[in-house]
């Protein structure tokens, strides 16, 4: 019994490593990248940047989608 609940948590840790890896990745190019064509008012803003940037980590699906959804809705214009 303890080695299941054990192997679920091994399983839990390593998914919310993955999750979070994976947020960074998103948020160093977001932040890199996207903000400054979502937003051009945050060109040259990097406190905004230092700050925003636990919340893109933590909602990188969320973020995804709508730079994804703005881009396309970009370049149909």
């Amino acid at each position: 019994m303890a080695g299941e609940w054990a192997s679920g948590a091994a399983a839990l840790v390593a998914a919310m490593e993955a999750y979070g890896w994976t947020g960074l990745v998103v948020a160093a190019g977001f932040l890199l990248v996207g903000i400054d064509r979502i937003d051009p008012s945050a060109r040259g803003s990097y406190a905004f940047r230092i700050a925003v940037f636990p919340g893109v980590v933590a909602l990188w699906p969320v973020v995804l989608i709508r730079w994804g959804q703005l881009e396309i809705r970009r370049s149909r214009q």
